[in-house]
């Protein structure tokens, strides 16, 4: 472990990567530089950096990285509609590529050789850091202290504190109810009360969004505007990314949009039950996809939908920096080219339903599709069309006849 000289650690300020800074001190006897993103957690992010004063770092980023999370990673994964297992939004996933990122940058700034995290060695996230960040250093070592030490109870966790004086919360000492994990796009909650999934969730988890029943009796309307795929204003303001995600996530909490309990199957094998608040990406997808039904050809849409799991599973499993991923970014993005234009949503009791669309790029001819007399579309063109398609099944069928 002497190899280690100055590592690089993801640290929230709170009891886990608290402990798991002052284990790195004592077990790798190495220089500590901390690194706190914000990415609209929703959390005061100053006590991370008193804590880690008090803990003798002289290295420390608090970085507000919500704009870079939103713009550069939140919005391409929306350009593709992205669902794992058909609902989930992906609100973990599509975090854990800019800490990693930002990691690796900053051990080549600080002269870091190995980077840390405080996943354990059950989930996900171990792989989505560590594959995020070989890939972007090859040589970097990693260090994953829940592979590696033997604090593997709450008990033994709180005993390590109290033993190297690393403060703890009157409220954190017991038992915590559920994990979380929390950023701008979602808060997820899994673990302890919810591990029997045949039971209901408590409403208590529910801390971003009224239950639908509370919501309002009357419906909220909103009209989102689109350029390129991306959102960029709301009811005609344009917006940053990361303003934009923020008002929505206020109109979906408001209105009991988001809420998801799922069973998923882990990149690692096990299944485990997750319950999702994601109130301004429900919004979002269900907006993104009102202006492509207007502004995408049909082949090109049904073509994205079909390489939607598959860009989805990528993200789920950590692959966001892969050659695959990129691929099928540079084919999501050639879509998006007239994606434009504005959707109005109609917002009520656990819903966002598109009521509206338009587009200067629509492909939608009224002309065409009328039920009243035109000049455009001769009706009889589609005897030749339909008996070209039945051809095949004819034959078949014809075939079949024969040998029976």
């Amino acid at each position: 472990m002497s190899d280690i000289n100055k590592v690089v650690l993801a640290y929230s300020g709170g009891l886990d990567t608290s402990i798991i800074l002052k284990w790195l001190q004592d077990v790798y006897q190495c220089e500590v530089v901390t690194f706190t993103a914000d990415l609209g957690q929703g959390e005061e992010l100053e006590p991370a950096r008193k804590k880690a004063e008090m803990l003798g770092i002289k290295e420390i980023y608090i970085e507000d990285l919500r704009e870079e999370f939103v713009r550069d990673y939140v919005f391409p994964m929306f350009r593709a509609n992205a669902l794992y297992e058909g609902v989930y939004l992906l609100g973990t996933s599509i975090a854990r590529p800019l800490i990693s990122k930002r990691q690796i940058e900053i051990a080549a700034e600080t002269g870091a050789d190995a980077v840390c995290h405080g996943a354990t060695g059950k989930g996900n996230d171990q792989v989505r850091f560590e594959l995020g960040y070989y890939a972007l250093n090859p040589e970097i070592k990693v260090i994953s202290p829940w592979r590696e030490w033997d604090l593997n109870s709450r008990t033994k966790l709180i005993d390590y504190a109290e033993k190297h004086q690393i403060p703890i919360a009157k409220d954190k000492r017991g038992e915590a109810p559920f994990s979380v994990d929390a950023n701008l796009l979602h808060i997820s909650a899994e673990g302890k009360v919810l591990e029997d999934p045949a039971e209901e969730a408590p409403e208590y988890i529910y801390s971003r969004s009224v239950s639908p029943e509370e919501a309002p009796d009357k419906p909220t309307y909103i009209e989102v505007g689109f350029e390129k795929g991306d959102a960029v204003s709301i009811d005609g303001v344009p917006m940053s990314p990361a303003t934009l995600l923020t008002k929505l996530n206020e109109y979906g909490g408001a209105n009991g949009i988001g809420r998801l309990d799922l069973v998923e199957n882990r990149f690692v094998g096990m299944k485990s039950r997750g319950v999702y608040e994601t109130p301004g990406g429900t919004i979002l997808l269900s907006a993104h996809r009102g202006i492509e039904s207007l502004t995408l050809d049909r082949g090109a849409a049904h073509l994205k939908d079909e390489l939607m799991p598959r860009y989805a599973e990528l993200l789920y499993n950590g692959f966001w920096w892969s050659p695959e991923r990129e691929m099928l970014q540079a084919l999501i993005d050639k879509s998006q080219e007239c994606v434009t234009g504005s959707v109005r949503l109609k917002l009520y009791k656990g819903s966002a339903t598109v009521v509206g669309r338009s587009s200067p790029y629509s492909l939608y001819s009224e002309e065409h599709v009328t039920f009243e007399e035109d000049t455009v579309y001769d009706q009889r063109d589609a005897q030749g069309f339909i008996k070209l398609n039945a051809l095949r099944l004819r034959l078949l069928q014809a075939r079949n006849n024969r040998i029976k």
